[in-house]
């Protein structure tokens, strides 16, 4: 307005011919210089914000100050990089807020897609339970990433002894997967119709070799990808490596299974419901009691049954020939450890831990073999039980009944907000949540040692053992086995005995909290 009043006044007339000029040639030079300046300024501020990271409000999306890069296949080994820039080209949080999946509110905004040449389309048929599938599903986003394809959403396992029909939109959050992981990879909910018409068969298929490195991935299944457009992974349960993986990859594992993984709508609000029930009370323990029909079945493990359940339970095992474990002996497996505890154990050992008997015990799990009669000495020893069956009505429940995946993600979500977390058996459930807790602030997990808990057991029973000396015992054996942090256990050439990368994802959790550890000690 200045300028303009400047403008409209009378000049003398010698400034008439040569001032006009003059005044706008110094105008546009003010202008070039403050649109230049403006430049300077906005490109200094990226600089920074590429280097350092500002701590933003909880409520504010990470990804706004995210930087993800984009490795394309064939360039995956650049790891001193990789490591260097790993907190940028990934947002992996480690806040206690990340507790349950449906926690986090949904961001103002989409992340920002990444553009990239597509190699193909990767289809996967999971298979397993809730647990064991939703390890695979992060997976196969991990390799879809790093080989630069397309993945169609996941099929879920139908055929399997749960017969579950479940899609994966009736357990998963779909359009939250789908946009949440955009700035990664390309998600679609099915191959396109002309891509099916132009192929005119069905796609390529095959299991990946199980614990395999991001290698095998490049050389042996991109060529594959190239080649047929599409390929079928068709079965995907630990087909990836535990160990000796790219940070980045780890870490975007991690984002898949605690960010992008949300429940639908309807699961998180009655596991909320739940959680809050419970938290009424106060402290609260979930005991994920492994005794189901099917776990004993294919386990072998009869130790506790009677004679005619134990005939049943061997019949069950031979009527499935996909188990290829027939000949089982009972009891080398239990001094072995590698059967679960029984009830009637499992109460003799949270006796021994020190857990009071008005403990608030969730049990997360399904049926319990031999019904109440094998819950009686549990009950006797800790009469706050409850199961979800009992929390919630019928109606509750009723659009969840006779699906068990969906059930079993009502557990997860209590499983991962308990105060405390006991599993009686190391079963993909077991694990994955335990990961998942540790990811959260190292929240206690108590992985009873069951070859060293069957042997004390056993003193016990033979009298060769007081109480106190079984006590002090088992709480000697699991001093350090409370989620505290530690690092995975390496085996080379043996995968299946190491630790699992999902029971304990160190490369994406914080420091331990201090108030969690200090609580390890006194809760009990």
């Amino acid at each position: 307005m200045v300028d303009d009043t400047r403008a409209r006044k009378p000049s003398p007339p010698a400034s008439r011919a040569f001032g006009g000029g003059a005044w706008r040639r110094a105008a546009m030079r003010t202008w070039v210089l403050r649109v230049g300046s403006s430049i300077l300024i906005w490109t200094a501020v990226m600089q920074l914000t590429s280097v350092w990271q500002p701590r933003l409000p909880k409520s504010w999306p990470p990804a706004c100050f995210d930087r993800r890069g984009g490795a394309v296949a064939g360039q995956g080994n650049d790891d001193a990089n990789t490591n260097a820039n790993a907190n940028a080209n990934l947002s992996v949080l480690g806040r206690e807020d990340h507790a349950l999946s449906g926690s986090l509110s949904s961001p103002p905004a989409l992340l920002p897609r990444r553009v990239y040449k597509s190699n193909g389309y990767l289809k996967v048929s999971c298979n397993g339970g809730l647990n064991q599938m939703r390890a695979a599903i992060c997976d196969m986003v991990t390799i879809a990433r790093y080989l630069n394809l397309t993945l169609v959403i996941p099929e879920l396992d139908k055929t399997s002894f749960w017969a579950d029909p479940s899609d994966f939109g009736d357990i998963f959050n779909v359009n939250h997967f789908i946009n949440s992981l955009r700035d990664e990879v390309k998600i679609v909910k099915s191959l396109p119709k002309k891509f099916g018409r132009k192929i005119h068969t069905e796609p390529f298929s095959m299991p990946p070799v199980s614990w395999s490195s991001e290698k095998y991935y490049l050389k042996q299944i991109l060529p594959l990808i190239r080649k047929h457009k599409v390929i079928h992974f068709n079965r995907t349960d630990a087909r990836l490596a535990n160990n000796g993986l790219p940070l980045r990859l780890q870490r975007l594992r991690c984002r898949v299974n605690y960010e992008a993984l949300r429940f639908t709508p309807e699961i998180e609000a009655l596991g909320d419901k739940l959680i809050s029930i419970l938290r009424r009370s106060g402290f609260f323990v979930v005991l994920h009691l492994r005794y189901e029909m099917d776990m004993l079945s294919f386990s072998g493990c009869t130790h506790g049954c009677s004679d005619k359940e134990t005939e049943g339970l061997t019949r069950m095992r031979y009527a499935y020939p996909w188990w290829k474990e027939k000949e089982i002996v009972s009891e080398k497996k239990r001094l072995d450890g590698l059967c679960p505890l029984t009830p009637e154990e499992t109460a003799l050992v949270l006796q021994a831990l020190g857990f009071k008997r008005d403990t608030l015990i969730y049990i997360a799990s399904g049926g319990i073999y031999g019904g109440e009669r094998r819950l009686a000495a549990l009950r006797a020893s800790y009469p706050k039980i409850v199961r979800k069956e009992m929390l919630l009505s019928a109606d509750e429940l009723r659009p969840f009944q006779n699906h068990s995946t969906q059930m079993a993600a009502l557990d997860y979500l209590v499983s991962v907000a308990s105060d405390v977390f006991v599993p009686t058996y190391d079963g993909n459930m077991a694990k994955v949540v335990e990961g998942h807790r540790r990811y959260t602030g190292f929240r206690r997990t108590i992985v009873l040692d069951r070859r060293e808990l069957v042997e004390l057991l056993d003193l016990l029973r033979d009298g060769k053992l007081s109480w106190d000396q079984f006590s002090i015992a088992v709480k000697e054996v699991h001093k350090n086995r409370m989620g505290q942090p530690t690092l995975r256990k390496v085996i080379p050439g043996r995968p299946k005995d190491e630790d699992y990368f999902y029971a304990n994802p160190q490369e994406c959790t914080g420091p331990p909290r201090s108030s969690n550890i200090e609580s390890r000690k006194s809760d009990i």
